[in-house]
């Protein structure tokens, strides 16, 4: 296995730690767009690893080079990250800057097609939360032109222990999804549904995934007295038709919603609810679930990945984390990015998933372990 690792530094020594002078940085500019070009021209998955900061690494890559990018950077004034760089500042507001210079370039190098998924905790100053993770978003839509489509709640099922009196603890962190363009970006619904139970056929009748035969939504309608004769036979008339969906698989389940029988799901106001004009106009209406699986929710479930065996990085995020923005929203041949990689979480699920990666740090250390986590796990 070849691991391409590129230093922010014209010196022989790979030990340098200090950042690259103007003529240092001015020789690297091009020399970083040439490894990269090469590296995507070749068929080798192994991922292209970079050690400078974020921001002046990906200042000098072309713009629309990546699908997708996922990253979960530094937090502010958690931890004493090696070598330094954001987190450390003295003030939040200095550290929410920092880190928008950095998306600023993630901007410009992700394809218009492409996808980023921000994942990033939030933190306390004299007793206030601050809120850092909602106030980065909301300044990547305004400054910027972000289009955010998801945040999903990780649930880290179990946190450290929390030795404060006077307030609750905190096992769960926002995951941003960011598009450039509201229309037209990649997303692949399929590839994250979860598999469904079949539908059945017994003493002759079709039965759906959950048991949803229909003879007691035929008999509410019957027995209606809130459905005209007409809207009954339309009513009977659309479930045979559904029934007969579930039976050539192409539905796996679904319920019908009767006037007089069932709430309206969400909403009763016909002004705001398609839902509800379909009650009062047709008298039913059915939720279809899709044949190939539910869409996962945006709470997920995700124990974080265990640390007490890392030498040297204390907040490596769970493979776990990246595989449904992965499978969802970058393609099969799509190029990943993560400007903050460092033990090379991100990169490593890529691979395993048949992606080419290219993976920042300004952190030499971190990189050898992202090196050797992808020769050893892989």
């Amino acid at each position: 296995m070849k691991h391409m690792t590129i230093h922010t530094s014209a010196l022989p020594t790979d030990q340098r730690t200090e950042p690259p002078s103007q003529m240092e940085s001015d020789v690297l500019i091009p020399h970083f767009s040439t490894q990269l070009t090469e590296y995507v021209s070749q068929q080798d998955l192994d991922p292209l690893f970079l050690c400078g900061s974020g921001e002046e690494v990906l200042q000098t890559l072309p713009e629309s080079s990546f699908d997708f990018c996922m990253t979960s950077p530094p937090y502010w004034g958690k931890r004493q990250y090696a070598n330094g760089g954001i987190g450390l500042e003295d003030n939040y507001e200095v550290y929410i800057e920092n880190l928008l210079k950095v998306i600023e370039q993630i901007h410009r190098v992700l394809k218009p097609t492409g996808s980023f998924w921000l994942n990033i905790g939030d933190s306390y100053k004299n007793k206030h939360l601050l809120g850092i993770p909602w106030q980065i978003a909301l300044e990547m839509r305004k400054r910027q032109g972000w289009v955010l489509r998801n945040q999903v709640v990780w649930n880290k099922v179990k946190g450290g222990p929390c030795n404060s009196k006077d307030k609750l603890r905190n096992i769960h962190e926002p995951i941003f999804h960011f598009v450039k363009q509201s229309k037209g970006y990649y997303y692949n619904a399929d590839a994250i549904r979860t598999t469904p139970r079949k539908a059945q056929v017994i003493n002759g009748a079709i039965v759906s995934a959950t048991g949803v035969s229909g003879v007691r939504y035929r008999r509410q309608i019957e027995l209606s007295t809130a459905l005209s004769d007409d809207e009954k036979k339309s009513a009977l008339h659309a479930l045979d038709n559904l029934l007969d969906e579930v039976r050539q698989s192409r539905l796996a389940d679904f319920r019908m919603i009767i006037r007089g029988q069932q709430r309206t799901t969400h909403s009763d106001s016909e002004s705001v609810s398609g839902r509800a004009r379909d009650l009062k106009d047709k008298g039913f209406y059915f939720l279809r679930y899709h044949p190939k699986g539910s869409k996962p929710s945006d709470v997920w479930d995700i124990l974080p990945e265990d640390s007490q065996k890392r030498k040297s990085h204390f907040a490596p995020y769970p493979s776990d984390l990246c595989r449904i923005p992965m499978l969802a929203t970058c393609p099969e041949n799509g190029i990943v990015l993560d400007p903050f990689c460092g033990t090379g979480t991100t990169n490593l699920v890529a691979r395993q998933m048949g992606r080419k990666s290219v993976g920042i740090d300004v952190s030499n250390e971190y990189l050898d372990a992202a090196i050797e986590r992808c020769r050893i796990l892989i």
